[in-house]
């Protein structure tokens, strides 16, 4: 009853609707759709570059990349409904990086650390991009209330 009262609230309707505002905007739609193609490749990233001899790393690309195409998907379908977790794309950007020499096994390679660190960092920026979308629509100027 409670939580049916809270979706109702205005200020929470006006807060989803500005979220959905913001996540319209054409940058916004292209961080979105670049964090799913970022999570896919991150996902097929250990046969696309030939490392998946590394079970371990595999299996977390493989997981990692899933998670963060799910993110991107949410992103483009319902940025009203994910906006408090749009950080989790940073962190994962963050794990993704240092995961060839954390992870259990010898799986630090030169193929392995550049696939990471790359798909790492893209992932990083299109987070925080992703992030400062949910503050404020992008091309809007700053306003004060």
């Amino acid at each position: 009853m409670a939580g049916e009262t809270m979706r109702m609230h205005p200020d929470i309707a006006e807060l989803r609707a500005k979220y959905e505002l913001a996540a319209e905007t054409p940058i916004a739609k292209a961080v979105a759709g670049l964090t799913f193609l970022t999570g896919l490749y991150l996902a097929i990233s250990p046969w696309v570059v030939g490392f998946n001899g590394f079970t371990t790393l595999t299996v977390n690309n493989l997981i990692v990349g899933i998670a963060l195409a799910m993110l991107g998907a949410g992103f483009a379908s319902a940025s009203g409904r994910t906006h408090g977790i749009v950080w989790i794309a940073p962190l994962i950007g963050v794990w993704t990086i240092i995961a060839p020499w954390v992870v259990s096994g010898n799986v630090a390679t030169t193929g392995t650390i550049w696939s990471n660190v790359v798909t790492g960092a893209v992932a990083v920026l299109l987070g925080l991009a992703a992030m400062l979308g949910m503050n404020r629509p992008f091309g809007s100027p700053m306003r004060r209330r």
